[in-house]
């Protein structure tokens, strides 16, 4: 039975005992090398440098700092498996080994899963029924693409590409390496990948799985760092393809980088999406699906549903409803299966959500926070709601990428669309209401690349995703993310 000082309690009398998750089942290396060639190598500079659990700011693991000169090794391996084996090899049988990645990430599941709560912060729910599921998803789906090429795009000879250089993000680390490296081997591409230096930890274990699938040396390469290490992918003269998740400022800068070379990219960048939620709608619905578009990720996600537009005739039925439900939210230890908004991932990207915070208030919001307690170490913040704030606000036109919710009130369909479009994003967007005529004139106005309706941050890897504007160019997912790693010839 559970006792006063281990029980989360709630203000409406119920309450929950710690359920953590076990990590008995986990292996987590003292020190991390990179992996090229098929092989775990040392870094020519040998440096390391640590990763840290954000929930209590200790060390998990060494990871290896991959130089130039590691890079250019990479890349020099992935080419010779490109003009190797992998070429030379039948498609189907390309299609057998990314069928096999997602079986032994499937056996793998509950592993991967606590390994993600553990280096990025985030709820062990999250990874478990999300992360890691629509991650075998995507290697299974593109390992039925890869003998069928010629039926993806009729009339036209699909040829790879050559060497993919992959530059993914810390939010969803497993996630983002599966929507990158399954379609690149699908097409007949190798791959040098590079996960964020706050979250390396599932990438390397991406890559005994790799091993454990007997992918031929070379086909997949994994270098580890920061963002020295990614530029010099970027800028090496060996690789033929980019494909780089993160924000729109540093997409800026390989854009310049690669204008005038024979490099294709896709840039899949920042966001501020806007939920609307009309009087018609199903409120309760619409708000539980605005906190799970903003607050069980912690905001931790590019096409996070940060800009909240309602109708004005239920803003305050809205705003009532949210605060209590943000009064229910738990706070706290990622691998606890209670817990609803896990650790910010680094101290750096806490101070940049306090600092918007600050921003919000000075520039008059109101600013609400619920009342839970959060632990005294780690990296945490509560969820955050701004009313009272206008179109010119930064903490409306700014991606935050934490759990802050930005509230804005509207009269009309048209007035809706047009503050919805007031951003210089276009990631993705939402729409709560009953008329499905509604909901088709919405998708069609709002400038954005996913719009959902009546639902939030759903994903599926038959479906495309990518953004407008400053939110990128190009898209992943589905056949969309097969053409951005083939030449297509007439």
């Amino acid at each position: 039975m559970a006792t006063p000082e281990n029980k989360l309690a709630f203000e409406g009398g119920w309450e929950y005992s710690p359920a953590p998750e076990s990590t008995d089942h986990i292996k987590v290396a003292k020190k991390y090398e990179l992996f090229i060639g098929g092989d775990f190598v040392k870094p020519q500079s040998g440096k390391y440098f640590d990763t840290i659990n954000p929930a209590t700011e200790g060390r998990l693991s060494r990871v290896a700092l991959a130089n130039d000169a590691d890079v250019d090794k990479a890349v020099k391996a992935a080419r010779k498996a490109y003009g190797g084996p992998w070429s030379r090899m039948k498609p189907a049988d390309r299609g057998k080994y990314i069928y096999r990645i997602a079986r032994i990430i499937q056996e793998r599941a509950r592993e991967f899963a606590a390994i993600e709560s553990l280096d990025g912060g985030k709820p062990i729910r999250e990874a478990r029924d999300v992360d890691v599921p629509l991650a075998a998803a995507h290697f299974f789906y593109y390992a039925g693409w890869a003998d069928k090429l010629e039926y993806a795009f009729p009339g036209r000879s699909a040829k790879p590409m050559g060497v993919a250089g992959q530059i993914i993000p810390w939010n969803f680390p497993l996630l983002m390496a599966a929507w990158k490296v399954a379609p690149a081997l699908a097409c007949g591409n190798t791959v040098v990948l590079k996960p964020a230096e706050t979250t390396p930890l599932t990438a390397l274990k991406l890559a005994e799985v790799i091993a454990d699938a007997g992918l031929p040396d070379g086909v997949v390469n994994i270098v580890t760092g920061a963002g020295d290490t990614g530029a010099s992918i970027v800028s090496h003269p060996g690789v033929d393809k980019i494909a780089f998740t993160g924000s729109t400022e540093v997409g800026r800068i390989i854009q310049k980088a690669l204008a005038g070379s024979r490099k294709k990219y896709t840039l899949e960048l920042g966001g501020k999406a806007a939920n609307i939620i009309f009087a018609d709608a199903a409120i309760d619905q619409a708000v539980e699906g605005i906190v799970n578009g903003i607050f069980f990720n912690q905001g931790h996600v590019c096409c996070a549903g940060s800009r909240l537009f309602v109708q004005e005739s239920v803003v305050e039925e809205v705003i009532r409803k949210l605060r209590d439900r943000m009064e229910t939210l738990i706070v706290g230890d990622p691998l606890d299966k209670n817990t609803d908004i896990g650790a910010i991932n680094s101290k750096a990207q806490l101070e940049k959500i306090e600092s918007y915070l600050d921003i919000g208030r000075e520039e008059g919001g109101d600013m609400y926070q619920s009342s839970c307690a959060v632990p005294e170490k780690g990296y945490w913040c509560r969820p955050t709601i701004f009313t009272g704030v206008s179109q010119s606000n930064r903490v409306v036109q700014e991606e935050i990428f934490g759990p802050v919710l930005a509230i804005q009130t509207f009269r009309t369909f048209e007035e809706a669309i047009s503050k919805a479009n007031n951003t210089p994003y276009g990631l993705s967007g939402g729409v709560w209401t009953d008329k499905g005529a509604k909901i088709f004139r919405m998708t069609q106005s709002v400038r954005a690349g996913v719009v959902w309706a009546n639902t939030f941050n759903k994903f599926d890897p038959t479906s495309p995703f990518g953004g407008y504007k400053e939110s990128g160019v190009g898209r992943e997912g589905g056949l969309h993310g097969l053409d951005a790693y083939l030449r297509l010839e007439a």
